[in-house]
């Protein structure tokens, strides 16, 4: 394919500039705030056993992202053109890399995030529309086993609704970049006001309520500040880490960005920054209120934190606090954040595959552009329709299982490549470098392989399983190569 060369300036791919800092800055809190924070919790404080390593866990987690974002700004300023990520990881190690990280995005990584996404939608929908459930079968066509993992033909109300929130969405979002914009906006506005709420509640509760004297006894407990501990918080990291993934998809939409040079870099800090300091906060709003340890039966405190039901600890937070109130207005609140949230991962995924099928490695007509609404119209459905399928077969929540080793192994990938670009090609224009380099990108590599040495050894067979999906992506990337046209540009 010839050797890819860096630009300064986004592709003249008939995509629009429609995004202004305060709208980056909303795609990267409104992609990374879905439903993750209200719930992770819960199987957090099963795994580390102590609060004082559940908050310890957050912090790490944040702080991963955080330094991540930092890095990725050199890159997003580098190279502002639709695809982002994978456009850096072409740039940096070849084609292949590329494609890998565009393959496993579009098969699981995006696509099964927002079907799952979509789902939570209508599961907190179902608290107000009982039959929005997964028990109301509207079709029912038997059951098939596809290697072994039975998958059931059916069609739920749920689903249903979760198909229909895809489809409108992905529809919206042909019609103008702004107008995708704009809803993120709005929801993400409203999801942080919801964050900020439950801040409030815990900050009030805990004017007059202590902390439960189980907690504050036992805060450390079990750590022994060894490698069993780190490898303890390695593993719980998942939670926190997939709560806050999403946050490079700004970049996906770098040649749409207004002054990307300045505004990609300083979105993705800002957006990462806040939404770190509203997890921790809100995870602190639980504790006040919820005891931590519990148990797996009893009521709202004595299930704490650990065991609360289904594990929608924010919801349990509230109800402890508002009373029977809480869940409904919970419910509505993780409607508002799972909404926005797959409005922005639909938005910005489907630059992905535009970018790739622009390279010639996906199908051509994705890379068309719509002549009136300067829009990936093509690659919006295809998202969808992927989406979709995963959805009604129900196998999106197995197959994220599979993908977090190897998406964190992008991710390490991605910022190593800063370090290959820097010494192949130092006349390359950087309006931003990494700050703190070496010692950041350097820290979260370190931290991040860690990870991923601790998930290979406590979750082997979904992290073989995860890499197993990228490696698949070898031979078609060959294939794709063979059949496919000649990209007309790098």
């Amino acid at each position: 394919m010839g050797e890819p060369q860096i630009t300064d300036t986004p592709q003249p791919a008939g995509l629009v500039k429609g995004l202004g800092l305060f709208s980056a800055t909303t795609l990267v809190m409104g992609s990374m705030i879905g439903s993750g924070v209200f719930i992770v919790a819960a199987d957090i404080a099963r795994q580390v056993q102590s609060p004082g390593l559940f908050f310890l866990t957050w912090i790490i987690g944040g702080l991963m992202t955080v330094f991540a974002a930092i890095s990725y700004g050199e890159l997003a300023g580098m190279m502002p053109q639709a695809g982002g990520q994978y456009v850096y990881l072409r740039e940096a190690f070849g084609p292949l890399w590329g494609f890998l990280y565009g393959w496993t995005l579009f098969l699981v990584i995006q696509t099964g995030t927002v079907a799952a996404v979509a789902v939570a939608f209508g599961k907190f929908l179902g608290v107000m529309i009982p039959w929005v459930s997964a028990k109301t079968i509207l079709l029912d066509l038997g059951a098939v086993a596809v290697f072994g993992h039975p998958i059931a033909l059916t069609v739920s109300s749920l689903q249903l609704v979760a198909v229909i929130v895809l489809f409108f969405l992905s529809t919206l979002n042909i019609f103008g970049v702004r107008t995708g914009a704009g809803v993120q906006n709005v929801f993400t506005v409203l999801k942080v006001a919801a964050l900020l709420g439950v801040i409030a509640l815990g900050v009030w509760w805990a004017s007059s309520h202590p902390v439960p004297a189980a907690s504050t006894q036992n805060f450390w407990q079990g750590a022994h500040w060894d490698l069993a501990t780190l490898t303890l918080i390695s593993v719980a990291l998942v939670g926190p880490l997939f709560s806050s993934d999403a946050w490079n998809n700004v970049t996906f939409t770098g040649s749409e960005v207004i002054n990307p040079k300045r505004n990609l870099p300083l979105s993705l800090f800002i957006g990462t920054t806040a939404v770190f300091l509203l997890y921790f906060a809100c995870n602190w709003a639980y504790y006040r209120a919820l005891p931590f340890f519990g148990t797996v039966h009893g009521g709202l405190l004595e299930q704490g934190i650990q065991h609360a039901s289904e594990d929608r600890v924010a919801t349990a937070a509230v109800e402890a606090m508002l009373g029977g109130h809480g869940a409904g207005l919970m419910a509505a609140a993780i409607m508002v954040s799972t909404f926005g949230c797959v409005n922005g991962m639909v938005m910005a995924g489907a630059r992905v595959y535009y970018a790739m099928a622009k390279d010639g490695l996906f199908f051509s007509s994705v890379g068309k552009v719509n002549p009136r609404y300067h829009t990936p119209a093509v690659s919006l459905m295809v998202q969808a329709v992927w989406a979709a399928f995963l959805t009604l077969t129900g196998s999106y929540s197995e197959l994220l299982d599979y993908v977090i080793f190897a998406a964190v192994l992008f991710y390490i990938l991605t910022i190593a490549g800063i370090f290959r670009l820097r010494r192949t090609r130092p006349e390359a224009a950087r309006p931003y470098k990494t700050w703190g380099y070496p010692v950041l990108p350097l820290m979260y590599i370190a931290f991040a392989s860690f990870v991923e040495l601790a998930l290979l050894t406590h979750k082997t067979l979904r992290s073989l399983a995860g890499l197993s999906i990228v490696a698949i992506g070898i031979p078609v990337y060959y294939l794709w190569r063979r059949t496919a046209r000649r990209p007309s540009a790098s």
